[in-house]
């Protein structure tokens, strides 16, 4: 295959009960790769994932290493599936990848920038730390809908907020206490944003209000082995690849706080690294979303599950 592929791993939010179980039942390097977890972890992390309660599942403890497994068996998955082709993984040349929040760590963990193991304590390590600032702080997130940019920055400013997510062009998050989000919601129409909404969401991820959470987990990062990875992989707080490991941990420590600048990733991944496909690994498709949104002729191959790896797999093949 000659097109220039990315990976895209998803981010919190995106997480489903039963999220993995068919491919751990159906490739036995995926079902190994949930085991290890479980063995790492000292918990069932693979059954929270398979059978829930969501309730579980949507802990951000839980939630972000699942995520972090689950893409990563997706991955596993499909690379079975070319072998048993007798093509191998060289016939699906990826030339560069990203992650959204949390997915940034995943992308690094495929691209053997650390290993499997010291990439899943990291993440178990930020979830720990995030939920534990979420439960010091009286935070909330709202959704900017059809509003410009610079507007939508001049009212985080106004209210004392934090810009969370550019996901995409004319959907923008902000994030802080909860009474400065409820203030912005009240008057972002009047300011011309077409559509406002308060997310469904434990805290105030990407803002100020997870200070905590990044300084506690920068010495984890210093003390993680590092090396550079075997692809680009996008940081999200420049949009730009990081490739050295002393700019790989600046840029993953500064993302907690920092904003998610999506949109912009996908407009280089695009425009400048030249990419034809994007494989989406993880549960949701809201990646694919938000491809369509900002480069709408760029095609995305969403990959979940079995019945999903083997709809990608038919039109890799074609």
């Amino acid at each position: 295959m000659t097109k220039r592929i990315a990976l895209l791993f998803a981010g919190q939010g995106a997480q489903s009960v039963g999220m993995g179980r068919d491919l751990a039942a159906q490739y036995p390097a995926a079902g190994d790769l949930f085991r290890e977890a479980d063995a790492i972890l000292g918990r069932s992390l693979s059954g929270i994932a398979f059978s829930g309660p969501e309730s579980e599942l949507v802990k951000t403890v839980n939630c972000q290493p699942a995520l972090f497994v689950h893409g990563l068996a997706c991955l596993l998955a499909l690379k079975t599936e070319l072998s048993a082709l007798g093509a191998g993984i060289s016939e699906l040349p990826v030339h560069v990848a990203a992650g959204l929040s949390l997915g940034e760590f995943t992308a690094h963990a495929a691209a053997g920038t650390f290993s499997f193991s010291d990439g899943l304590q990291l993440v178990a390590e930020r979830g720990r730390l995030m939920q534990e600032a979420c439960e010091r702080t009286d935070g909330a997130m709202a959704a900017m809908i059809g509003g410009e940019e610079s507007v939508v920055r001049h009212l985080a400013a106004d209210f004392g907020v934090d810009v969370a997510n550019f996901n995409s062009p004319g959907q923008i998050v902000l994030s802080g206490e909860e009474a400065k989000i409820e203030a912005a919601l009240e008057v972002a129409r009047d300011r011309g944003i077409r559509k406002c909404a308060k997310l469904n969401v434990a805290g105030a991820y990407h803002s100020r209000l997870m200070q905590s959470a990044a300084d506690a987990l920068a010495p984890k990062l210093a003390a993680t082995p590092m090396q550079p990875p075997a692809f680009p992989v996008v940081a999200n707080v420049t949009a730009r690849p990081v490739s050295d490991p002393v700019e790989i941990r600046a840029a993953l420590s500064a993302q907690v706080t920092g904003s998610v600048r999506w949109t912009e990733t996908i407009e280089f991944l695009v425009d400048i690294e030249n990419v034809k496909l994007f494989l989406e690994l993880g549960p949701g498709g809201v990646l694919a979303g938000l491809v369509k949104r900002t480069r709408k002729d760029t095609p995305v191959l969403s990959i979940t599950d079995c019945a999903s790896l083997a709809a990608a797999l038919a039109v890799l093949r074609g």
